[in-house]
């Protein structure tokens, strides 16, 4: 870093310059208005010697040449009238050569140059030729460069190009390219020559002051690239070589990496593509310290927008065999640049991917050709720590996903799921995650076992825990997020055979066994119901069907599920386990297998004996035992009896007096099932609303024991409902005078907690006998009934 000094000294310096220009400029300006052309040359020499100096950086000796510039643009004008100096333009271009320094004599023969040219006076390639060899004489890099600059800036509409007012011969257009080319050369070897002036102190200065001036180099190639007439064969054969030469021989960091830059974005895509085994050869020859990956990545970039620009193009990259080509010479600089970093060599492949699904979106060979090649390269690496070269493989792996719609694509890439193991475990669950929001997104549908079980090999990440993974650490919302992932995944899996549905809930269900206590209650629900499913699909289908491997057959199924759900039991999580146990009684129920219906009911009551111990859980898992068994009619009447005895049994023995009473009466549904083959014993549906009643009414005692008044009537009234609710459906052993005397008891109730002042305040009852009223006056049948009861 300059010293505040050094900078002050250079401003001086600067000033002192720019002040010796506008000095020198005004005599110069006072003798082309007295047309006195010594003068002219005098003070416009003396103007031109303050460039050169060499005490200045390239940013403040840029100020001082545009100064200078500035005043050549008036000086050509005055040059280019022959009338105010008297002198023809050719003994003025042989007057000037006799300046006494060489670079103002050199600025003022190109000025002057540029001005024979226009005349015509002279062929426009001898005089460019002549230019460009006379400007060798200033080797200094710095006033070198800016020379060339110029004479490049004052030549370019002067070009012998085709169709322009100095077009030549035959080969005019060669001589266009051959000025260009060497002035190219011989401003890259000044730029270089840079580099190895002044101490090594001072070199990390030396590079920024380089690439501050690497555009004065570049504008070369710019020119080069719209001259009228360079075809393809021109551009193959003369003017690609000869910049390579350059770029190549210059074995110059700096150099290398931008004139490559500028190779590729000048020059037309199609050229490159013809061109490519020639680029690539001098991609692999560059130093080892040029970021190769970079020039690489823009090179592909170029061929996969011009192959996306039109479909007709798509036939030239096979005809060169572009992939084969991108494919060695990526592997040649991975190989050759022993130092180059993992997240380099990750981020090529990635490129070539890319380039590959653009162009050749088809080839799903070349595709895995290239994750083969990751693969041997992640191989050489003992541990993959690189958090960028993390992020690449990511993003090598996730291409194939956002490119084809259909995840069953990517996985015929066998070495897809290669890649992923070299991930570690974090990143492995991003990218699990990345598959199964694919194929959510694209609502995706997995039909073969094969499929699944390389699916679920990428995402096994999920679906149980690697080496060296610690529980603990996983943050709760995020391992909540996973396995609800992995759950709506297990739901995209379906097949409509139902042999290889089953294949694939018994790939499924292998993967997810091995998941943990703490996956299984999130990924053997949607398993089960995948199965369900499948039962009732065989079901519609009139029963089993027998494959080669596994019959697929309800009884099969189920004999799974038994040993699914089995498992989950033990995590333990006995209320989930319960739920699926019942949702797999009302199946086999509905495929008629009484004895399997049986087993898991039997399952399902071990589960509420030995493991639900709490009473809120207690309650739930009662009234779904009661709601699903009311739902059977598969059971003979022997097994029904031991169910619905079991069933009014815990009822009737759960902690709370109102619970007991709620699932009591919710038992009285066991023995009326309002439907076609339902069973209709009234009178045990009775017993049951009148035990119901005794626990209500102890329930009301208690409460008036403890809190000095009997509390709602709310039970009362639910279960005067229930009475109703029969009355309506036709029990005989309900009558209008149970109904009435349960009004009746519910009135005093009321009057007895109110301290007869208000009667009727809860609203459940009120709108109870509303309903009553109701029925009384629309008449009809029901209205007769409800007639018999007395308000």
């Amino acid at each position: 870093m300059r010293s505040l000094a050094g900078v002050e000294d250079e401003d001086k310096w600067l000033a002192e310059g720019i002040a010796g220009i506008q000095h020198n400029a005004f005599f110069m300006h006072r003798a082309l208005d007295a047309n006195n052309l010594r003068e002219v040359l005098k003070y416009s020499a003396l103007m031109l010697s303050e460039l050169r100096t060499s005490k200045l950086s390239p940013q403040k000796y840029y100020d001082l040449y545009m100064r200078a510039f500035d005043q050549l643009r008036q000086l050509e004008i005055f040059f280019r009238d022959e009338s105010r100096h008297g002198l023809p333009v050719v003994d003025l271009y042989e007057l000037v050569q006799h300046a006494g320094n060489i670079l103002p004599r050199m600025y003022l023969l190109c000025t002057v140059g540029s001005v024979y040219i226009k005349s015509k006076q002279a062929p426009s390639k001898d005089v460019l030729k002549d230019l460009v060899e006379m400007c060798r004489g200033i080797q200094h890099p710095i006033r070198g460069l800016f020379l060339r600059s110029y004479l490049a800036q004052v030549s370019r509409d002067k070009l012998p190009e085709i169709g322009s007012d100095y077009e030549g011969d035959a080969n005019t257009v060669m001589d266009a390219v051959e000025f260009v080319l060497q002035n190219f050369t011989e401003m890259n070897k000044l730029w270089v020559r840079m580099q190895h002036q002044g101490p090594g102190t001072v070199r990390e200065k030396q590079k920024k002051e380089r690439n501050e001036l690497r555009d004065l180099v570049g504008k070369n190639l710019h020119v080069l690239g719209q001259i009228e007439g360079v075809d393809l064969e021109m551009y193959k054969e003369t003017v690609l070589p000869r910049i390579l030469e350059q770029v190549v021989n210059c074995k110059d960091e700096l150099a290398q990496y931008y004139l490559m830059e500028c190779i590729i974005q000048v020059f037309p895509d199609e050229y490159h593509l013809q061109t490519l085994e020639t680029l690539l050869a001098a991609c692999t020859q560059l130093m080892p310290t040029v970021d190769t990956k970079i020039v690489l990545t823009q090179l592909m970039d170029r061929l996969s927008n011009y192959a996306a620009s039109s479909p007709d193009v798509l036939h030239e990259f096979l005809q060169v065999e572009a992939f084969a080509k991108l494919s060695n010479a990526i592997g040649k600089v991975i190989d050759t640049q022993l130092e180059m970093p993992i997240v380099g060599a990750m981020t090529l492949f990635v490129s070539l991917l890319t380039f590959t699904l653009r162009v050749h979106p088809d080839r799903l060979d070349y595709v895995d050709q290239v994750l083969g090649a990751c693969v041997v390269k992640l191989s050489s690496v003992p541990k993959l720590e690189d958090a960028r070269a993390m992020k690449q493989v990511v993003a090598l792996l996730s291409a194939p996903l956002e490119k084809y719609s259909d995840i069953v694509t990517a996985l015929t890439l066998s070495n897809y799921p290669r890649v992923m193991d070299h991930l570690d475990d974090g990143t492995n669950k991003v990218m699990a995650m990345l598959i199964i929001q694919s194929i959510m997104k694209n609502d995706s549908c997995i039909s073969t076992a094969d499929k699944v079980e390389v699916l679920f090999e990428l995402i096994k990440g999920l679906i149980k825990d690697l080496d060296g993974t610690d529980m603990e650490e996983l943050d709760e919302e995020d391992f909540q997020e996973e396995q609800n992932s992995v759950a709506r995944l297990i739901h995209m899996l379906d097949n409509e055979e139902p042999e290889e549905m089953l294949k694939i809930i018994c790939v499924v269900r292998k993967h997810l066994m091995t998941g943990g206590s703490r996956r299984l209650p999130f990924t053997v629900p949607p398993l089960v119901f995948s199965a369900l499913r499948l039962v009732r699909q065989l079901e519609s289908l009139g029963g089993d069907i027998v494959g080669e491997d596994v019959p697929a057959t309800p009884r099969k199924i189920f004999q799974i599920l038994n040993q699914t759900i089995e498992v989950l039991s033990s995590v333990p999580c006995p209320e989930l386990a319960l739920r699926l146990y019942l949702q797999c009684a009302e199946a086999a129920s509905d495929c008629d297998l009484e004895p399997v219906a049986y087993e898991f009911f039997t399952q399902a009551f071990i589960l509420y004996e030995e493991e639900i111990a709490d009473s809120k859980a207690q309650v739930t898992a009662i009234h779904l035992i009661v709601g699903t068994l009311q739902r059977i009619n598969v059971f003979g009447v022997e097994n029904r009896d031991t169910l619905t005895h079991k069933a009014t049994g815990y009822s009737a023995r759960l902690l709370k007096k109102p619970d007991q009473c709620r699932a009591v009466y919710a038992c009285s549904h066991l023995f009326w099932v309002d439907d076609l083959d339902g069973i209709r014993d009234g009178e045990r549906a009775l017993l049951c609303l009148r035990r119901a009643l005794r626990i209500a009414n102890a329930a009301q005692q208690m409460a008036n024991a403890t809190r000095g008044n009997s509390g709602p009537v709310t039970l009362f009234v639910e279960i005067l409902n229930k009475y109703i609710y029969f009355y309506e459906k036709g029990n005989p052993h309900i009558t209008p005078s149970d109904i009435q005397s349960l009004i009746e008891l519910i009135n005093t109730e009321m009057q007895s907690d109110n301290g007869n002042t208000t009667i009727h305040s809860d609203p459940f009852f009120t709108s109870t006998l509303r309903y009553i009223r109701f029925q009384k006056q629309k008449g009809g049948l029901l209205g007769d009934k409800y007639d018999l009861i007395k308000l």
